[in-house]
């Protein structure tokens, strides 16, 4: 059993879509974000940057209890555990790391600030909207000429490169993003949006 202790955010939907893909049982223990959850002594054990999400497998290494915290690592450690969504083929296995590192440095970052200023901000920090407008529409084209004559991110097979990048993908009203732009990954959202587990992984917490 492995406890996932998450928010509605992209970060933490990554790994709903990942345990829902892999079939597993998991207990959903929702960490209030916007009232400071994160900052209790309790969940900083579990994850000591204080940020969503993180899990803790009772059968980690070695049959013993283990914590993961960071989006990325616990879809890294979750698909080498299991054997799936991740390539066995040494030079497949690295263009999928690196679209994840890819999500993880910049995808989820720089969308999150457009976030931030386009959505949250206080005040209106034209400056800031357009930087982080400007970042998000350039990334997106990256990922649109990743995505030309792809199913998904490596070809024909998902992987999870895909549940990394789709939840951030899916908030493109608050990165004032027009799908339609980029039809590649318009046609890709399409198809990860029309997946069952992708859909039940979508709705955790």
């Amino acid at each position: 059993m492995i406890d996932l202790y998450t928010w509605g955010t992209p970060n933490g939907k990554k790994i709903s879509i990942m345990l829902e893909a892999l079939r597993l049982p998991y207990n959903v223990h929702p960490v209030n974000i916007l009232e400071g959850d994160q900052f209790s002594e309790e969940f900083l054990k579990i994850s000591p940057n204080g940020k969503i999400p993180a899990i803790v497998d009772a059968e980690g290494p070695r049959g013993e209890p283990i914590s993961v915290f960071e989006s990325g690592a616990i879809l890294l450690y979750l698909a080498e555990k299991y054997g799936e969504f991740i390539p066995d083929d040494p030079r497949q296995r690295l263009e999928c790391i690196e679209w994840v590192m890819w999500q993880m440095g910049g995808f989820g970052p720089f969308l999150g600030q457009a976030h931030h200023f386009n959505r949250f901000a206080p005040e209106k920090v034209p400056y800031a909207i357009d930087r982080y407008s400007t970042e998000a529409k350039r990334l997106w084209g990256v990922l649109d000429k990743k995505l030309e004559g792809r199913e998904f991110v490596l070809g024909d097979d998902l992987s999870i490169a895909d549940f990394a990048i789709y939840p951030w993908a899916m908030r493109y009203e608050w990165q004032q993003i027009d799908p339609a732009d980029f039809p590649n990954v318009d046609g890709w959202m399409q198809r990860m949006g029309h997946i069952e587990f992708v859909q039940h992984g979508m709705q955790v917490p």
